[in-house]
């Protein structure tokens, strides 16, 4: 193994350099093998300056930054990529440049550093050829096959923080607060952060809620004479028999961007309380920063793993923590069965011993 490349997709998460820094260490202290960077995902193989060294000095230092050092593109889709012809937009499959371009550049491996649509992208690129290594990352922790990726407990901390901060002005003020978090199909964030910071309501995805047991939990709470409440939603949250919202709608290269279920939920809550509720959008707050030393020690050992994965020809693998140990797994495994809040779940059924709602009837959950 002479030459590797590795490129981070999708969204950014807290952990991807340490990743980063991980490969290039690994690739230079065991194989004496030259690491290639790719900028901005799989773009980086379609222009004129998207491959560059990346050295041992390159990597000093960016092992608590946030962000990526390499850039990240969550458009980037070689087998769906928007481009203008003739003054059109039209979709076009750019994926045999990324192949052609991997062979002229004699890469032994790219290591694809993504969540659930990049880890998709590389699946696709397996069977053409291209020797691939994956890598889960996402806030979300919604990835099959992995008990846990990097970046989820560094979103997680900063959700908790922020619930316990709106505790105090809640209560000051007599309001129900609402706090939207990110968690498009799965709620382990909002589950989570709402059980570590004491949350009254819950809302995630796997369980469609109704509001007027949102209402009743507050009301009640007002009544025993507490006059502040805290709910925690998921931006991926519904309500029964509904759709998620959406900011803007999506099409056949681009996913919708969710975002306003919170704003719907505290308006109802206003409307049929009459008690003033104020609305939170943590949004991008939660993938930035300093990852936590969790999310640094993992993102360490996958990218290592990942190396070492590449040299021994698992291609078309991702490496993946299982019972406190890095394995690796085909990526079509991994794939198969996105990971979603158990709803039986001990998380869900402490919450529910506590009291807290996820705006259902408990009584037949």
């Amino acid at each position: 193994m002479k030459r590797i490349a590795i490129l981070t997709g999708g969204g950014d998460a807290p952990g991807l350099n340490a990743v980063i820094r991980a490969v290039v260490k690994t690739a230079a202290n065991l194989y004496n093998c030259e690491v290639m960077g790719v900028r901005d995902g799989f773009d980086g193989f379609l222009g004129d300056y998207g491959i560059f060294p990346l050295d041992q000095a390159a990597v000093r230092g960016i092992l608590p930054r946030g962000g990526t050092i390499l850039g990240s593109a969550n458009r980037g889709n070689p087998f769906a990529r928007k481009v203008v012809r003739n003054g059109r937009e039209v979709v076009e499959d750019v994926s045999g440049r990324i192949k052609d371009n991997i062979e002229a550049l004699k890469l032994d491996a790219l290591i694809v550093v993504g969540g659930d649509g990049t880890l998709r992208i590389a699946r696709e690129l397996f069977p053409i050829g291209v020797p691939v290594i994956g890598v889960p990352k996402t806030i979300d922790n919604d990835i099959g096959g992995t008990d846990c990726t990097f970046g989820y407990d560094t979103a997680l901390n900063i959700a908790t923080d922020a619930l316990d901060r709106l505790h105090t002005t809640a209560e000051a003020h007599h309001r129900v607060m609402v706090l939207e978090l990110m968690g498009r199909d799965a709620g382990f964030i909002a589950l989570t952060a709402g059980l570590a910071g004491g949350a009254d309501v819950i809302l995630i995805p796997e369980i469609p809620f109704t509001m007027e047991y949102i209402n009743e939990k507050i009301l009640k709470r007002s009544e025993r004479g507490t006059h502040f409440s805290i709910v925690a939603v998921a931006e991926g949250a519904r309500r029964v028999g509904g759709e998620i919202v959406v900011s803007r709608m999506g099409d056949e290269v681009y996913t919708p961007r969710l975002g306003g279920i919170a704003v719907r939920v505290a308006d109802e809550i206003t409307r049929m309380t009459k008690i003033e509720s104020r609305v939170i959008v943590l949004g991008h707050l939660q993938r930035g920063g300093t990852p936590t030393a969790f999310d640094r020690d993992l993102a360490t050992r996958f990218g290592s793993a990942a190396v070492r994965l590449a040299a021994a020809g698992g291609f078309g693998r991702m490496v993946a923590l299982q019972n406190t140990k890095v394995v690796d797994i085909s990526l079509d495994e991994a794939l198969a069965s996105p990971k979603r809040v158990d709803i039986n779940c001990d998380a869900i059924r402490t919450a529910r011993d506590l009291g807290i709602s996820f705006g259902d009837n408990p009584l037949k959950s």
